[in-house]
């Protein structure tokens, strides 16, 4: 059946024998992988987790649900996680549903799944399945998604925090929960023992710097340089600077661009958007290159590979600064055939 937020939230935090599977789809990816991080909390630091995709329950439909049914190796809580799901998977999600036992709860991220799909008809047609569509949260929704993240954590947003929040992450909502996190460990809040996330709990611990520190970075990125990039990585690397907020400012650029040039694709001139958009006068030459350059489509693709990216980097016991330099790499040589 069709769920809304709180019911996903009750199921997810609650999970119960009522509900076999929920089922996550809809363009917003990385909120999708949060909310099934909520069935991860729920289930405790001990649960075992068995990870699948659409491809290997297209080999093996019966698969799901035979998972759904078994007892954990350690004799714990277990839970199951589907990604890129599909139609493929269609026949795996209706044995689960059919099945006489299934005690193991299963979330599913199906991002590109259509409204005609035969799973999310499947989902939202039964009783005992949750169909919910994650969407992109607009500038202000995105700000009251940050206050409510904070919130599930203890911490009361003021002035302009849950704004600074959304700035910083590119509005992306697993990376909201993890500097949310962050910022509630440093302040020693809870649930149960509230505090105050404030400008100056950000000042001192939140992720952004000024923009002096990365802008060459930045630069070489959307100019496709991958030489002058290996240049200024060098010097970050050498200052001790984080790689998040080389990322979170590629993606900022990223989005300026990708608004600038759907302005241009529409009839606009590039001088006339420049102006518009108050470019920087020692950044007008550059952004009328890149804007000449960069297709919708590969700035799209870009900002979502460094979303990805920053999503790795933040994540424990990686090479955060590497997969980030991989990233932007990536980025830049595209960037040099993006036209």
């Amino acid at each position: 059946m069709k769920a809304n937020e709180n019911q996903l939230r009750t199921a997810l935090d609650k999970p119960g024998p009522a509900t076999r599977f929920v089922l996550l789809h809809g363009p917003d990816e990385s909120g999708a992988r949060d909310h099934a991080q909520r069935l991860a909390r729920a289930m405790g630091p001990e649960a075992e987790r068995v990870d699948l995709d659409g491809a290997a329950l297209k080999a093996d439909p019966g698969r799901l649900a035979a998972e759904a049914a078994s007892m954990s190796l350690f004799g714990g809580t277990r839970h199951i996680r589907v990604t890129g799901v599909g139609d493929e998977s269609l026949e795996a999600f209706e044995l689960l549903l059919g099945a006489e036992t299934a005690g193991n709860p299963v979330v599913a991220i199906g991002p590109g799944l259509k409204g005609t799909s035969k799973l999310l008809k499947l989902a939202l047609a039964s009783p005992a399945a949750l169909s919910f569509a994650c969407y992109l949260p607009n500038a202000a929704d995105a700000d009251r998604l940050a206050s409510a993240i904070a919130a599930e954590h203890g911490l009361r947003t003021t002035g302009r925090a849950a704004h600074r929040l959304v700035a910083a992450t590119g509005g992306d909502r697993a990376i909201i929960a993890r500097e949310v996190e962050k910022l509630a460990l440093y302040l020693d809040a809870a649930p149960d023992r509230p505090g105050t996330l404030d400008d100056a709990a950000l000042d001192a611990i939140g992720a952004d710097l000024g923009d002096s520190e990365i802008s060459g970075a930045i630069e070489a990125v959307v100019a496709g340089d991958a030489a002058l990039l290996g240049v200024e990585l060098a010097k970050l690397d050498e200052a001790g600077v984080s790689p998040i907020p080389l990322l979170r400012g590629l993606v900022r650029r990223l989005m300026a661009l990708a608004d600038m040039r759907g302005e241009v694709d529409a009839g606009a001139g590039i001088n006339e958007v420049i102006e518009r958009h108050r470019v920087f006068f020692k950044e007008k030459a550059a952004t009328a290159r890149a804007l000449r350059t960069w297709s919708p489509r590969r700035l799209a693709q870009s900002i979502e590979h460094i979303r990805q990216a920053e999503r790795a980097t933040i994540a424990p016991n990686t090479a955060g600064t590497v997969i980030a330099a991989a990233a932007c790499l990536a980025v830049a040589r595209g960037g040099r055939r993006a036209g």
